[in-house]
């Protein structure tokens, strides 16, 4: 069983989460959080709601309104979503890197250019004897 399993009927997640019923049936209206219905529209709650659960009351307790807590807890579910997004988009670049070892590879011109080069070659040095010569001022 995961934390995302929903097993637990109201009367034991309430006591889980140390609350009373009620208050549950009222944050499910709040939207605060939202458990499973069954076929027979009785509530299922998850491991996760009952920490959420545990969550709202303490930020209660600290003296946070019903309003503040639903914005926290819409923003910590936008922060997870985006860590997990973001958890995929460095498997994915990290995929891309061992598929197509040395496309990146860099060098300085003869310009002072940056030129894209493959893996394995080395640029052509010029074999030009520039002599100078000061300027005769006179």
């Amino acid at each position: 069983m995961d934390e995302n399993t929903r097993v637990f009927v109201i009367s034991m997640a309430a006591e889980l989460a140390g609350m009373h019923p009620q208050t549950l049936r009222q944050y499910d209206r709040l939207g605060l959080v939202s458990p499973e219905r069954t076929p027979g529209k009785s509530r299922r709650y998850s491991m996760r709601d009952v920490v959420k659960l545990r969550e709202i009351a303490e930020l209660g307790v600290q003296g946070v309104s019903l309003e503040g807590i639903r914005r926290i807890l819409e923003l910590e579910d936008h922060v997870r979503r985006l860590e997990t997004r973001l958890r995929e988009l460095e498997s994915t670049l990290a995929d891309e890197l061992l598929n197509r070892p040395g496309r990146r590879v860099f060098a300085a011109g003869s310009a002072g250019d940056v030129i894209s080069m493959r893996a394995g070659t080395r640029t052509r040095r010029s074999n030009q004897v520039v002599i100078w010569r000061p300027l005769d001022h006179s």
